[in-house]
């Protein structure tokens, strides 16, 4: 659930208010700032955020440093002073999993804008905030990790993002875990060889298997490191590996999953239709999304599948505008789905 600030009632924005977004990630961070016609005057991309209970629990390892230089970056490049931001939303890993971390997230913005006009939530509110431009319904997310996110009637749901080491099922991370497990079993003789074997080899400069332990667990791989190999599970499902094929096939299935189990905590019943969107690198991976469909399409409810809207941090400056009682209108909106300019560096 996102922290967030009271607001007025709803009504159009000014001419001159500009609202900031933020979406925090493992991997990167990307900020945008976009103003009352939906025009986006500034983006930037960042490093990943890694919020920590360490340093005293202050939340600023690894975070406050990449928030403020993100936020340096767009207000020089808008000319737009942090003071005078109308409205801004965080969305930042692990927010709302650790009571005091949650409580120093919320605090930094302040540091940063110099005012108390922003909320802070999970980065997932981002996603589904971008992928269904803040109407009701569900959005999937599967990168590094993954879980689903959604709203209705002033009701939210989160299933999923429970961490890589009991969790994330149809994530990148468990994709590449699977993977590697397949590896071993190939190389034991346990399984029977397959293209998966010698993809695997070549990705990780293997000189014999067993140099797959000191590469993965020792090798300074991390989180990452790890997820990335997911991309290579699915060179080999390319390449015909039966095995691969299976387990991405199964990360679709888990992906929908997510959405049943959100569906059911939001209250649609199995005759309404759901709306479901989607967010994340692994969708790209043809098998997980075919199976992902195939499986929301055998679940015994009326899934409205649509593709994004927005990126994430779109959604993010969005969902400021909206948390300041000022939506941007249909017009502002249409102006965010064009081209603006290549993207952040």
């Amino acid at each position: 659930m996102a922290s967030v600030k009271p607001v007025r009632d709803a009504c159009h924005p000014a001419p001159d208010a500009v609202f900031l977004g933020v979406d925090g990630g493992g991997t990167k961070t990307a900020f945008c700032l976009v103003d009352a016609s939906g025009t986006v005057r500034a983006r930037a991309t960042g490093p990943g955020t890694s919020p920590s209970d360490e340093a005293g629990g202050d939340g600023s390892f690894g975070t406050y440093p990449v928030l403020a230089e993100g936020v340096a970056r767009v207000c020089a490049e808008s000319g737009v002073a942090a003071a005078d931001v109308t409205h801004a939303f965080f969305g930042l890993p692990a927010h709302g999993e650790s009571p005091a971390l949650t409580a120093a997230l919320d605090a930094l913005p302040a540091r940063l804008l110099g005012h108390d006009r922003y909320g802070v939530g999970n980065d997932m509110v981002c996603a589904w905030a971008g992928s269904l431009g803040l109407a009701s319904g569900i959005n999937v997310i599967s990168g590094t990790g993954s879980m689903a996110y959604g709203e209705r009637a002033g009701r939210t749901a989160r299933t999923g993002g429970w961490g890589e080491l009991f969790g994330d099922e149809g994530s990148a991370h468990w994709i590449a875990v699977r993977g590697l497990n397949a590896f071993t079993r190939m190389s034991d003789g346990r399984l029977a060889p397959g293209p998966l074997a010698d993809v695997l080899r070549r990705a990780l400069g293997l000189g014999s298997d067993l140099d797959v332990v000191g590469r993965v667990l020792y090798g300074g791989l991390g989180r990452d490191g790890v997820a990335a190999l997911s991309r290579r599970v699915t060179e080999a499902a390319e390449l015909g590996d039966p095995v691969a094929g299976a387990i991405l096939a199964r990360a679709g299935r888990e992906l929908a999953l997510l959405a049943d189990a959100a569906r059911e905590r939001l209250g649609f019943s199995t005759t309404e239709p759901v709306p479901v969107s989607y967010s994340g690198g692994v969708f790209g991976a043809r098998p997980v999304a075919d199976a992902f469909l195939a499986e929301l399409t055998r679940l015994d409810a009326r899934f409205d599948l649509r593709p994004p809207l927005y990126a994430p941090v779109v959604g993010a400056a969005l969902h400021a505008a909206s948390l300041a009682g000022t939506p941007l209108d249909d017009t502002a909106r249409a102006v965010l789905r064009s081209p603006q300019g290549p993207p952040a560096p």
